[in-house]
């Protein structure tokens, strides 16, 4: 079954770049290394890690269809997506074990884990 792990940092600074304010935040080796596992355990689909917020734009459509085009996502929360992974697993046990695993789910950031909707297609 393919689960989307998304990968979201506790906190951003002024320039958009997620900040950790624990000092418990995955260095960049620690990312290589769980890329790697995912990798070499065959259950990566895809995966990858998105820009600084800052390069982010948000659209929305009103009940009228007038589109409105922002800049951020700015949303209520602190939390802000960094990156995702899409892996192939046997059940909602082994995602969690590899959310666990993930290096975003240290310190301030976490790991949601949600199975990808199966239409039969």
């Amino acid at each position: 079954m393919k689960y989307m792990m998304l990968i979201y940092a506790g906190s951003v600074g002024a320039d958009g770049v997620p900040e950790d304010v624990s000092g418990e935040g995955p260095g960049f080796e620690e990312w290589r290394r769980y890329d790697r596992q995912v990798r070499d355990a065959g259950i990566l689909v895809a995966g990858e890690s998105l820009a600084d917020l800052v390069t982010a734009t948000t659209v929305r459509v009103d009940g009228a269809g007038e589109r409105t085009v922002t800049d951020g996502p700015f949303a209520e929360s602190r939390e802000v997506l960094g990156g995702f992974y899409v892996i192939d697993v046997p059940d909602l046990d082994a995602a969690l074990d590899w959310a666990a695993r993930c290096p975003g789910a240290r310190g301030d950031g976490a790991v949601v884990v949600r199975p990808v909707a199966d239409f039969g297609s």
